[in-house]
Formats: C-alpha cells, structure tokens, sequence
C-alpha cells in the first residue's frame, strides 16, 4: 500500500511539472504575442497617420489643380468656394448677432 502511494505521489509529482511546464510555456507564448499585438498596434497607427496625410495631400492636389484651371476639377473648386462663402457669411452674421 505504501508503494502504490508513492507511486501515485510520484505520478502526481509529474503531471504537476508538466502542468507547471506548459504553464510556463503558455505563459511566455502569451508575453510574446502581447509584443507582437503591441508592435502591430504601433504600425496601425503609423499607418493610419500616414493615410490621413496622404488624402490631405491628394485633396491639396485636386484643389490646387482646380485652381490651376483643370477642367476636370472645376465642380470641386466652385464646392469650395462656396464652402468658403457659406463659412464667411455664418460669420458674419454672428457678428452682426453679436452687437459688434
């Protein structure tokens, strides 16, 4: 009967490092992949910035092309403009409201 307890104690002893090992195995797989989602984060974000430049660019472009007198962009020119007019005029009627 005392061998048949050691013999479990020893079983037991070995499922328990196992256990401890793929603990420990799992754990450092977990670390490396919180890195890995870090690091992709990080590139996302410079991407994502990236992006928002790139169509302020290109948005740049397509106005001072309008300005150039491309036809092709003329409509967007005149969206502009009146853009621009609608924002002057908002403006000046708060003036106006205001007493100034």
């Amino acid at each position: 009967m005392l061998q048949e307890l050691e013999n479990n104690f020893t079983f037991l002893e070995k499922k328990i490092l196992a256990v401890s090992k793929n603990y420990q195995n799992l754990n450092e797989s977990y670390l490396e992949l919180k890195r890995e989602n870090e690091e992709l984060k990080m590139k996302y974000e410079e991407e994502r910035k990236r992006n928002q430049v790139l169509a302020e660019e290109q948005k740049n472009i397509k106005l001072y092309s309008a300005i150039s007198g491309n036809p092709d962009h003329n409509r967007l020119m005149k969206s502009h403009i009146n853009r621009l007019i609608k924002e002057v005029d908002y403006c000046i009627a708060e003036l106006q409201n205001s007493g100034l």
